[in-house]
């Protein structure tokens, strides 16, 4: 796939160069803030970006904002935005649109890097994927609101890999379950969020994170 990295840390930024171009996969721009970021999709039209949350000049949300823009001008680009830390904001902003081609991952998960690579990957291929710590907050917080407190002991952990973007047939592999048996807990799941009409999978995943987030 084609690749553009934003970064401004210069060691974290070559290192991701380094690991990606030794996958097979072509670093076409890395630069080190957002208005470099904007101009490189412009005149690369990549696959997927990876971008920092937060890059010079005020280090606050720099990445995200040259994400969304990147979002709404390119649809067909995945986005993949790394952050230190768990910003809740952050993510209800890039699902606040659609779900296609979106991920949200922790820095901390680019040294897994098998993770680190399904998650592009998915994000590249038009899917979602989202750090499972980012996800656990989300649930953590709203875990005193109905309906989502009507949720079984099984079927939150079920919402926990599908809003990280896994598809059924991964979740049922990591639960230890029957596949058949993920599909009948995301249909209550989905009964209980009142989310029976949505379908497809990415929308599958916004529509439960954007319940989470709201």
């Amino acid at each position: 796939m084609r690749v553009i990295l934003a970064e401004d840390s210069t060691l974290l930024r070559e290192g991701l160069v380094r690991l990606l171009a030794d996958e097979g996969h072509e670093v076409v721009a890395a630069v080190g803030d957002g208005d470099a970021l904007v101009a490189a999709v412009a005149a690369e039209q990549p696959d997927v970006v990876v971008a920092d949350v937060r890059m010079p000049p005020t280090h606050t949300d720099e990445g995200l904002r040259a994400a969304l823009e990147i979002r709404r001008g390119w649809p067909a680009v995945g986005v993949l935005v790394l952050s230190q830390y768990v910003e809740k904001r952050y993510a209800v902003e890039l699902l606040s649109t659609r779900t296609e081609g979106v991920g949200y991952l922790l820095k901390d998960r680019v040294v897994q890097v098998e993770e680190f690579l399904d998650a592009l990957r998915r994000v590249s291929d038009g899917g979602t994927a989202f750090d499972p710590e980012v996800v656990r907050q989300l649930l953590a917080r709203t875990s005193h609101a109905d309906p989502l407190s009507r949720l079984t002991e099984r079927e939150r952990a079920v919402l926990d890999h599908m809003a990280q973007g896994h598809t059924n047939a991964t979740i049922a592999s990591q639960l230890h379950i029957s596949q058949s048996g993920v599909e009948k807990h995301v249909n209550a799941i989905f009964d209980k969020l009142d989310l029976s009409r949505v379908s497809g999978y990415s929308r599958r995943v916004l529509a439960v994170l954007r319940y989470l987030g709201s």
